[in-house]
């Protein structure tokens, strides 16, 4: 088909549109070209501009102009792109709009399409919102193809919904608008460009809902500039709320900031049936630790000095750590029962220290005596997933609109039995991609999925209790006080591991007022001392981290002797810190060499300004604060 194209200007922006879903915009003299669609139905991917276009015209209304496009020469293939720019700013809308609900053969839609950004020159650079951040220069040498969870937004993917490039000094952000139903796809080969991309997935099995990407240009900026264009988005969409706001409304997460955070458990067990189960080495299978040895321990951190801290207690239920889930009580009975958690939990607070419990409502085992398939996400197709990876042996996932129920009455559970947490970790939320389910008696969108997520967390914040989860995914911002982690992404693979870019806080550029992270402590021989990464993001530290999973999730080093009091000094650097900056806001970040090997932070509450500088070869650092 031969491609069409129209133009529309608006003050000094130009934008082309083509018949295959292409598009050119301009504007202030630079110009930015963008691919054209396809879908993916069944197995068999169709340009757009295969299908045929019986509408291209201009569109004005009353907030912008732009350019529609109609395809519905193949049915039952029928829909519409708009391409506008906004009257009263300066951004871009791409909206793609099904005309019939009779496309259930469509398994993803890709629109808009990819930048071309192909320049080898390393000051064009991609910037990805994969965990904490990652800018790939084109040029790198490593190639990059794969995103966790296929790079579905609101999850560890993707913790904001965008994406951005800038070439020299000219740049984009790509805002998701409808961030549940979507994903992306980047695209660096090694030495190359990188391609970056959005796809929308259908929701419950069909292609439904407008579907809206925001862009927004830039002259004369970097990734600094691009961060903030999308806290102002978060502020006016109401995503953006500090911890001093958090604070007002539980005095706890005054106590939070600083302490030093000890991530231990209870009782393991690796049912049989688990991926984890080793048949060679039985007691591999199988530990525990008593209620009074954690107790202990919290005793002696007081006495080496440690006034602030938090302990993250896995296990602590008697069917152990990942197991029977949601059906978690009593507590573990040979560690001590319901009397020994009590016993923790006043030792705990005797020294004005903060505790908090591992939960978790997602993975539905079918060990648990509540388990009910009719529970169950349910696919389109009538399927139910499942699988046994984790200790506790087969399980599905539980749907999300179940999950309040459970919630409730393990809490009131706890309450009868003289337990009150301070804090509650609710686990995977914040991590995996949103499910959706089929049911009939429960039917839930991607969308309606993090609601009811997020309604789990505001029932613990309502009780009193400061909610946490995995990651920091920033749908959950509003009502989560801290995480487990929000880590650059190499971190999550062995020291020494081949980079894919450059890392950059972009979450923290974003949201660093908002939520407490805590950051590995590792210092590797022959490698970095991730201690510089906490204090250059003004995070919390681990004194102690043992995993639940070790050589997984970034749990790659082996605790050689006791080194708590070392642990301890390392803590207090970071604990000072942390102190002063929590409820600034991160400023800037800034790349002092082109390898990222010395980097230096800003940050600022209108009134002090703290500066911190990293030497990541050398192992040292530099703080600096003055008055405005």
């Amino acid at each position: 088909m031969m491609k069409k194209s129209m133009q529309v200007c608006l003050g000094n922006q130009i934008l082309t549109a083509f018949s295959d879903g292409s598009f050119t915009f301009s504007a202030d003299n630079t110009e930015w070209q963008f691919e054209g669609g396809s879908i993916l139905a069944k197995d068999t991917v169709l340009p757009f501009e295969k299908i045929e276009c019986t509408v291209l015209e201009k569109m004005e209304t009353g907030t912008g102009t732009g350019i529609r496009i109609r395809y519905t020469g193949q049915t039952p293939l029928s829909f519409e792109i708009r391409l506008w720019m906004e009257k009263t700013g300066d951004h871009l809308y791409a909206e793609w709009i099904p005309l019939s609900d009779n496309m259930s053969a469509i398994k993803r839609v890709c629109w808009p399409g990819s930048a071309v950004f192909d320049d080898t020159d390393s000051r064009w650079y991609s910037l990805l919102t994969l965990q904490q951040g990652l800018m790939i220069p084109n040029g790198w040498p490593e190639p990059f193809d794969k995103l966790p969870f296929d790079g579905q937004l609101e999850s560890a993917a993707a913790y904001m919904p965008w994406f951005g490039q800038v070439k020299g000094t000219d740049g984009y952000i790509a805002i998701c608008q409808t961030p549940a139903d979507a994903g992306y796809t980047c695209l660096h080969p090694a030495g190359g460009g990188t391609r970056l991309a959005f796809y929308w997935l259908p929701i419950l099995g069909r292609m439904t809902g407008v579907r809206r990407i925001r862009y927004s240009f830039r002259k004369d900026c970097n990734y600094n500039q691009l961060t903030k264009i999308y806290r102002q988005y978060a502020r006016e969409t109401g995503l953006l709320r500090t911890l001093a706001e958090k604070a007002a409304a539980n005095p706890k997460v005054d106590s939070l900031i600083g302490a030093g955070f000890v991530h231990t458990g209870i009782k393991t067990h690796v049912d049989p049936k688990s991926d984890f189960f080793d048949p060679s080495d039985p007691e591999k299978n199988n530990h525990l630790t008593p209620f009074s040895v954690r107790a202990q321990e919290i005793a002696q951190y007081h006495q080496l000095g440690v006034d602030r801290l938090y302990l993250h207690l896995d296990g602590w239920g008697q069917p152990g750590y990942d197991n029977c889930h949601p059906d978690y009580l009593p507590a573990c009975q040979e560690a001590g029962g319901w009397d020994g958690l009590r016993a923790l939990q006043e030792t705990v607070h005797q020294y004005g220290y903060l505790y908090g419990l591992h939960d978790q409502y997602r993975d539905f085992y079918h060990s648990a005596p509540s388990y009910s398939p009719d529970l169950s996400v349910q696919s389109p197709d009538g399927s139910i997933f499942s699988m046994a990876t984790w200790a506790g042996g087969p399980q599905d996932y539980l749907c999300a609109s179940q999950v309040s129920y459970f919630v409730r009455r393990n809490f009131s559970g706890l309450f009868e039995q003289g337990i009150h947490p301070d804090c509650s970790y609710l686990d995977v939320f914040t991590c995996n991609e949103p499910d959706e389910c089929s049911n009939p008696a429960h039917p839930m969108t991607r969308s309606a999925c993090l609601n009811y997520r997020l309604s789990c967390f505001a029932w613990l914040n309502a009780n009193g209790i400061l909610p946490s989860s995995e990651e920091a995914a920033d749908w959950a911002i509003p009502q989560l006080v801290f995480c487990h982690y929000a880590p650059y992404s190499f971190m999550m693979q062995r020291s020494g591991s081949a980079r894919k870019g450059i890392p950059v806080p972009l979450y923290n550029l974003v949201y660093h007022d908002c939520l407490i992270i805590p950051w590995p402590m590792e210092n590797h021989p022959d490698g970095e001392d991730y201690m510089l990464y906490a204090l250059l993001n003004g995070g919390a530290a681990y004194i102690r981290r043992d995993p639940a999973y070790p050589g997984i999730d970034g749990a790659f080093s082996s605790p050689t002797g006791d080194n708590t009091k070392e642990d301890v000094r390392r803590w207090r650097i970071v604990s000072e810190l942390q102190r002063k900056v929590a409820k600034m806001e991160m400023i800037s970040h800034q790349l002092l060499d082109e390898q990222g090997n010395r980097q230096q932070t800003v940050f600022s509450d209108g009134k002090c300004r703290v500066t911190v500088q990293i030497n990541l070869p050398k192992k040292d650092w530099q703080i600096r604060e003055e008055q405005i």
